[in-house]
Parts: C-alpha cells; structure tokens; sequence
C-alpha cells in the first residue's frame, strides 16, 4: 500500500515568493495559508515538496 503525505501551507506564497515557487505550490492545491491536503507519496510529489519546503510543513500519514 502506498502512503500519503499530508501537506500543509504554513507560509504565504505571494510576491515574495519566487514565480516558479508559487506555481509549485498551487499545483499541489494549495491556496491560502493552513491549507491541508493529502496527495501520495511519490517521487514527482517529493520533487515538489523539496521545491517548495520553506513554504511547507509535510507529515505522512
């Protein structure tokens, strides 16, 4: 069985954020500060995260 990341946005990703960054970050559904969402744990997800994991906090679930 594949695990699950459970994503959430604990830091604004607005102009201060580079636009590569913020289009990262709304690709992983997330649109405002505290957002959660659940997506699996894969590499392309995992390239994603590390992209953005100033921006992120990650748990597996």
């Amino acid at each position: 069985m594949a695990s699950t990341l459970k994503i959430t946005l604990v830091r604004s990703a607005q102009a201060s954020v580079k636009k590569d960054q913020r289009a990262t970050v709304a690709a992983l559904g997330l649109r405002h500060t505290g957002d959660v969402v659940e997506k699996p744990d894969n590499p392309s997800v995992r390239g994603m995260l590390f992209k953005v994991k100033h921006l992120v906090k990650v748990e597996e679930v």
